[in-house]
């Protein structure tokens, strides 16, 4: 046998014996991880967020309580809080950096009253646009300040500099946001440990929001991407993003306000809210963990109920893009729909990272877990993007989108994991509006596979078995030919052993708090 085979072999006889070893760790460890967060959230008198649409069957009662055909009975999707929800408004997604960081652009530099910036991290030389004469963050913010408030809020980077920005990173970017110019800027440094402020919001004169998931800086990858991905020099940026206008701007102005006010001591009026500026419902849903902040001492999950309750719900079929699936609350859920579909057309699509930047093996194993539920019944396909070119760094997928039944949506700056579902503070949209959610799934269908939308407007389990699955399939030959792409979608394996997925619930056991 040669070297490789050798090698090979070993690693295959390895497997075999450490499987069963391995598939008893992950549950063992993530049931830990579980019943950890159960009992914090009962705590805080949130647990209800776990039980979302209880009137689901759980993972142990399907079967108890089943429809004609024999799949459990579902309920509508919901709001999580009815109270919030918003209507007259207008919402719109924006697909890529190009398109959604253009229109940031414009809002601020038309800003008449205030621009309000929340972010994971923002960099003074990053370019909203491309192109000659092109402004960068500090010069198109220190010229708008001239007029009106300028405040920015970042996180404060982590105590200790083990990844990126560091505190010394972050204490230089608001340094040169504010040289020469008006610009405000404040630093949050309150997170659990390991943790961050994760949200990505621009308010202008709180009358207009963009809630997503795209930050102003160029750190990790460069946001500024378009639908056709068409770089080869530098890794390729999937991300979304949303544009919001009418009265439910003011509870994301409110947000702002509220951790403005916590950091700086300074307050701000909240705004009445506006008038209406269109059909739309919306619903702003949050994670902000408890002792954070007192405008909120026990913190807020909606964002994780707004998931599994609509999770749960799901008849026709569930879209996810994310950039990490490590939530083993939300995994259930999958593993229990496929288990159990509601019909034979039921259909799970992912749309995950070929490597995300941390937590590679943990999201690998949870889908190891979705593709042993489904078992090759082919209610399931997960799958990934990639480059123009075999030697291009490909495209990341930084989005965080969720459609369900084309009856629920959300858009925003939260991942499936427990870091945006517990522990960072996350902002997302939600609304019930079912042609906005049916709209943004075939525009990104179309994004992803090339076609047009008319070959994407069918049955949903029509469209992944006659479209989707087959370019796959031969883009799958294309890799193992050595061939260039010939798609911008491929298959992704769930390739990593379960021993090594454990850095997602490991993280979530030792720094939950």
């Amino acid at each position: 046998m040669a070297p490789n085979g050798r090698a090979a072999g070993s690693r295959a006889v390895l497997g075999s014996l450490t499987g069963p070893a391995d598939s008893w760790l992950g549950a063992g460890l993530e049931h830990l991880v579980e019943a950890r967060h159960r009992r914090r959230l009962q705590r805080l008198g949130h647990v209800a967020a776990l039980d979302a649409a209880s009137g689901m069957p759980s993972r142990t009662e399907v079967g108890d309580d089943t429809g004609a055909t024999g799949a459990p009975t579902a309920p509508e999707p919901t709001w999580v809080t009815p109270s919030r929800v918003r209507s007259g408004n207008s919402l719109r997604v924006l697909v890529d950096g190009a398109e959604a960081l253009a229109e940031v652009q414009a809002a601020i530099l038309g800003a008449q009253r205030s621009v309000h910036i929340a972010g994971w991290h923002c960099s003074p030389d990053f370019r909203l646009v491309e192109g000659p004469g092109s402004l960068t963050l500090r010069e198109l913010l220190g010229t708008v300040a001239h007029r009106v408030p300028v405040r920015v809020l970042m996180w404060g980077g982590p105590p200790v500099p083990v990844f990126k920005p560091s505190r010394r990173d972050v204490r230089a970017a608001a340094a040169g946001l504010m040289s020469g110019t008006s610009v405000e800027c404040a630093l949050d440094t309150r997170e659990f440990t390991m943790h961050c402020h994760h949200e990505k919001l621009v308010v202008v004169d709180d009358r207009i929001a963009f809630v997503g998931g795209i930050d102003l800086t160029a750190l990790a990858g460069n946001r500024l991407d378009s639908p056709a991905h068409p770089r080869t020099g530098s890794l390729g940026w999937h991300d979304a993003s949303t544009v919001l206008q009418g009265p439910a701007v003011a509870d994301v102005a409110a947000h702002f306000n509220a951790r403005w006010g916590a950091v700086t001591g300074v307050t701000l009026d909240d705004p009445e809210p506006a008038p209406p500026a269109g059909e739309v419902e919306v619903e702003l849903v949050r994670t902000v963990p408890e002792k954070m902040y007192d405008f909120l001492p026990r913190g807020e999950f909606s964002i994780l109920s707004g998931y599994l309750a609509a999770l749960r719900s799901a008849r026709s079929h569930i879209y996810l893009e994310n950039q990490f699936l490590w939530s083993p609350e939300v995994t259930d859920v999958l593993v229990a729909k496929l288990e159990h579909p509601p019909g034979n057309d039921f259909r799970v699509l992912l749309v995950l990272p070929r490597r995300p930047n941390n937590g590679r093996d943990t999201t690998r194993g949870q889908l190891a877990r979705l593709l042993a539920a489904d078992a090759g019944r082919g209610h399931l396909l997960a799958t990934t993007l990639v480059g123009p070119t075999r030697e291009s760094p490909g495209v990341y997928v930084h989005a965080k989108i969720g459609i369900v039944d084309d009856r629920w949506l959300t858009v925003g700056s939260a991942n499936l994991n427990e870091h945006s579902l517990f522990n960072d503070t996350e902002v997302n949209v939600l609304t019930l509006d079912r042609e906005l959610a049916r709209s943004t799934r075939l525009r990104l269908w179309a994004e992803h596979t090339g076609r047009p939308l008319e070959d994407l407007d069918g049955p949903v389990a029509g469209v992944v078995d006659t479209v989707w699955r087959p370019i796959c399939d031969e883009q799958d030959e294309a890799s193992a030919a050595g061939r260039e792409p010939v798609h911008r979608i491929e298959r992704l394996q769930a390739l990593s052993r379960r021993v090594d997925l454990l850095q997602g619930p490991l993280r979530g056991l030792l720094v939950d708090g």
